[in-house]
Formats: structure tokens, C-alpha cells, sequence
């Protein structure tokens, strides 16, 4: 039996995950992180994006992530995100609509313009469509 370690994932709303993973797949600030039993202790800001997490006897599950916190300690591991979406929860139209919408206001930036909310806007719509894309990569 291959060693597993507890994860939860919560955001703002709920609690999205809890039980024990094999291994977990993050964006954290720096790049793809990997989470396996026995990880040094860290704490980490996480971009917008995915958690990829392999449960316990196999089973994978995609979560999308608005960006949050990623806390890894010797009893376990937590994600803390202000939105957490199960990747088949997400809507793919209301998703390329923000996008286009993002990409519209950095185009054309009105008197009012925050660029730091457009430039996330647009993270957080592009991370939804990856996790979208990546789901119908693995059910074909």
C-alpha cells in the first residue's frame, strides 16, 4: 500500500477535500510544486491554478484554485483559497467570457483602469480554462 499523507482544501465557502492523498501537484508562486508523504514543512503562496491530487488507491482529482496559501506539516497538508472549484464544477462559457473580458480592458484600458485586477481577472480565467482542458485531455 503506497504512503499517504491528510489533505484538506478549504476556501471562503466550504470545505472542498479532506481525506488521505498520495501525492498532491500545486501552482505555487514559484512554479509546479510537488507534495508527497513525508515533505519538508513549508507554507507557500499558491497563483491561481490547479491542485492535481492523487488520492489514496489511485483515483486523481483536479481542483481549481483562485490562489491561496499551501501549508505542509509533518501530520498534513492544507490549502486555504479564497474560491475552490472541483474541475467538472466549472463554467466553461462563464470562464472564456472573463477572459475576453480581461483581455478587452488590458487592450483598451478605460480612465479608471486597474491593471492589477485585470491581470488577475485574467489568471483566474485562464487557470479555470487549463483545468478544463486538462479534465478533457484525461476522459478521452
Amino acid at each position: 500500500m503506497a504512503m499517504t499523507v491528510h489533505l484538506d482544501v478549504v476556501s471562503a465557502e466550504s470545505s472542498i477535500f479532506s481525506g488521505l492523498v498520495e501525492s498532491i501537484q500545486v501552482t505555487g508562486c514559484e512554479g509546479e510544486l510537488g507534495v508527497q508523504p513525508g515533505h519538508a514543512p513549508l507554507i507557500t503562496p499558491l497563483k491561481p491554478g490547479h491542485i492535481r491530487l492523487v488520492k489514496q488507491f489511485g483515483e486523481e482529482e483536479t481542483i481549481y484554485l483562485s490562489g491561496g496559501i499551501l501549508e505542509v506539516q509533518p501530520n498534513g497538508v492544507t490549502v486555504l483559497a479564497d474560491t475552490a472549484l472541483r474541475g467538472g464544477d466549472i463554467d466553461e462559457a462563464a470562464a472564456e467570457a472573463a477572459k475576453k473580458q480581461a483581455e478587452e480592458a488590458i487592450a483598451n484600458p478605460s480612465a479608471d483602469f486597474d491593471y492589477a485586477e485585470a491581470a488577475k481577472e485574467l489568471a483566474q480565467a485562464v487557470a479555470q480554462l487549463k483545468v478544463i482542458t486538462d479534465l478533457k485531455k484525461n476522459v478521452k
